[in-house]
């Protein structure tokens, strides 16, 4: 006869048993482990998801098998092992909701073995505890949160993204360069900005016309994508037949040296111009400028404005040339001219 109060064990295994085939039964992905981390319960839910059957995980510590190519812990672990400081070493979205009470949540891209794609994951864990305080078990329940994700993914690149090139536009630009400026405001280092000019571009259009001018400018946007290799580095569609490239922690000289790389490699192309007052293939001029900014320098105004001037003196100088700031005034002297500098875009523009 069961004392007063306790439940009898046959009472126990009958919920054990039924909770045991609901939870095969749902119709979310679900998977429990116990104490030690061994698989107890695989739905078939769970089975669909990854293309893993129950008979290969359970009893064993190997369901990161399902989710991933190379041994790390799954979020079932981080609560059964109580270490939500290792959430952000594995998951780029997490949550943890307390401590020995409620779980963790993350989301994640697992690349799933068994299947050969990669599923953007919703995942929940959360711990069991017996009326000691004792854990029993966790159970972790998935969400494939990958279409959306991807349609997330999507409509961020179309905020940022130029249509026509598939570069970065004004306004990624525009965020970036004041992210990269304030970066370089703490370390101290270099920032250098190239502004990447078709010559001649409006003859192009009025000889070859629109389809063949926006051709060419997929081609020369391929062209200066290929120089923006670092992580940090980007290359936009600054407007029109105009081209910016933001290069972090770099020189003039090394900035120059990659101006003359894209304008080298635009003229290798061969794209054929020929139109009146212009050579016979399409040629590039380069305006460069690398700052240092100081801590008056509130904006990265003063490096817009050396690069556009870098770039009208480039076109004043007969274009199909690389201006540095830096050289602007050896330049002219070089060359035994006198010219006026007109700052701003306009009167850079009509030349």
């Amino acid at each position: 006869m069961a004392k007063p109060g306790k439940i009898p064990a046959k009472a126990v295994d009958v919920a054990d048993s039924y909770a045991v085939r609901l939870m095969q039964h749902l119709v979310v992905p679900t998977f429990v482990i116990d104490p030690k981390r061994r698989v107890v319960i695989w739905n078939r839910a769970c089975e669909r998801l990854t293309g893993v059957a129950a008979s290969e995980v359970i009893g064993t510590s190997k369901h990161w098998q399902a989710f991933y190519e190379t041994k790390r812990p799954c979020l079932a672990d981080l609560v059964a092992l109580d270490r939500p400081e290792q959430l952000p070493e594995f998951y780029s979205e997490y949550a943890a909701r307390g401590h020995n009470g409620l779980g963790f949540s993350a989301e994640n891209w697992c690349v799933m073995p068994k299947l050969g794609s990669q599923l953007y994951l919703a995942i929940d864990a959360g711990p069991i505890h017996d009326e000691a305080g004792n854990l029993i078990a966790v159970v972790e329940t998935l969400r494939d949160l990958t279409d959306q994700k991807r349609a997330e993914t999507t409509l961020k690149e179309l905020a940022t993204k130029d249509g026509l090139t598939g570069l970065a536009n004004r306004r990624a630009f525009d965020q970036m360069l004041m992210s990269e400026w304030e970066r370089a405001q703490r370390t101290q280092k270099p920032m250098a900005l190239l502004f990447v000019d078709v010559d001649h571009f409006k003859l192009f259009n009025d000889r070859h016309g629109h389809q063949s001018g926006d051709e060419c400018l997929r081609a020369v946007a391929t062209v200066v994508s290929g120089y923006a290799v670092r992580p940090l580095d980007l290359a936009s569609r600054y407007g029109g037949e105009e081209f910016a490239l933001i290069l972090p922690e770099m020189d003039c000289d090394a900035a120059c040296a990659i101006a003359d790389e894209i304008r080298t490699a635009v003229m290798a192309l061969r794209i054929a111009h020929g139109a009146s007052g212009a050579g016979d293939h399409v040629t590039l001029s380069v305006g460069v400028a690398s700052h240092v900014p100081g801590e008056a320098d509130g904006s990265p105004d003063r490096l817009l404005g050396a690069a556009d001037q870098a770039l009208y003196a480039a076109k004043r100088l007969g274009r199909n040339r690389v201006i540095c700031t830096e050289r602007l005034l050896a330049e002219f002297a070089g060359l035994g001219r006198e010219i006026a500098l007109v700052p701003g875009r306009t009167a850079r523009k009509s030349a």
